[in-house]
């Protein structure tokens, strides 16, 4: 089966790492990948074998040389599947209105809650959740050509103990610092002030080990959120690593994964946490509440509410080590359930053939 696969990012975030690894994917499933992407995407080097590349500049969502050169490219790849990502591929890419056995069928993923109409031209669609999936059908998207496929995670690897002391103590984290690490863009959605507030009702020091945090990211709130921990006292107490162009290793870091957003249509950053082997406290947003299981696979708490938050995290650092493994555990048999690349494409591979074959 040969499949094209389109994406307008530039930089690397949730969406594109699920590019990535669904690609690889598929490529060792046997089918025939071509990747298209912008000449100034950084994951045009992190593609692997297996996957073919074109370059295309998508200068905007109505570069018409962009949408006439993606037609030529899958006309020329002799095209049966065209999965586009996010909004500007998606909006790029037009094929015609009424595919057939002779054309390419033309499938969005669809990562959030957006507009309908920038997607409605595509003949189906892939929802990274069923939250999303109903809001698509509720839009009067047709209930049959559209599905849930989890966004893909790789097996984790290997954790070198050494490398991670190494970079604790790099960010001047202390070896034994009970660590909290949120991982995000620096945004108001992501919620990183109520997080502060809640580290700020929390004691300095748990069961004889300090309390840190971990801050990773960028974004317009960069400056505020430090001039917030300077305020309420926790300059000491918070390390910050301005976006790094790869964030995951940090999550290896940390005991405890907070996730205090006012808006996640997806949480991707949960899986992420649970695939390093870390527990999870997540807001009770829309992403977060279909992934977790409250007390079982992590922790929900209410959106903005600093005190909830402190005390979920206190929770989880002063259960016993074990219950914090099973957390771990459970978490990590999902993954293997929903999520894991292989589990993923196996999936995706079984929507193209039937859609495929009602095209035919």
């Amino acid at each position: 089966m040969r499949t094209m696969h389109v994406i307008g990012s530039r930089q690397e975030g949730g969406a594109e790492r699920g590019f990535l690894r669904l690609t690889r994917a598929l490529a060792r499933h046997g089918l025939d990948v071509l990747a298209v992407l912008r000449p100034t995407s950084v994951l045009s080097a992190r593609m692997g074998d297996g996957v073919r590349r074109e370059l295309v500049r998508m200068r905007s969502i109505f570069d018409p040389f962009a949408r006439a050169r993606i037609a030529s490219l899958a006309r020329a790849f002799d095209a049966q599947i065209v999965q586009t990502y996010m909004g500007r591929a998606t909006r790029l890419t037009r094929l015609d209105a009424r595919p057939s056995a002779a054309t390419a069928l033309h499938v969005a993923r669809v990562g959030g809650y957006h507009d309908p109409k920038g997607f409605r031209h595509a003949h189906a669609w892939i929802t990274t959740t069923e939250g999303i999936r109903g809001y698509l059908v509720d839009q009067g998207f047709a209930a049959e050509r559209v599905f849930c496929i989890r966004n893909p995670v790789d097996p984790p690897a290997p954790q070198d103990q050494a490398a991670r002391r190494a970079l604790r103590a790099e960010l001047g984290i202390e070896p034994d610092a009970h660590l909290l690490a949120c991982i995000g863009r620096l945004h108001r959605d992501r919620g990183l002030d109520v997080f502060l507030d809640a580290l700020a009702r929390l004691p300095a020091r748990s069961d004889g080990r300090v309390l840190r945090a971990l801050i990773v990211g960028d974004g317009p709130q960069r400056d505020a959120l430090r001039e917030q921990a300077q305020r309420l006292g926790l300059a000491a107490r918070v390390s910050w690593v301005v976006g790094p162009a790869q964030p995951l290793p940090y999550l290896g870091l940390a005991d405890l994964f907070v996730y205090p957003s006012r808006e996640a249509a997806v949480g991707s950053a949960v899986v992420e946490a649970w695939n390093a082997g870390v527990p999870v406290v997540a807001t009770d947003t829309a992403g977060p509440l279909e992934l977790i299981e409250p007390g079982r696979t992590g922790m929900l708490v209410p959106r903005e509410d600093p005190d909830a938050l402190a005390g979920a995290i206190a929770s989880v650092l002063g259960a016993d080590d074990a219950v914090r493994q099973a957390m771990v555990a459970a978490a990590r048999e999902r993954i293997g359930r929903e999520h894991a690349a292989s589990v993923v494409a196996t999936a995706t591979l079984r929507v193209y053939r039937e859609l495929l074959s009602t095209a035919a």
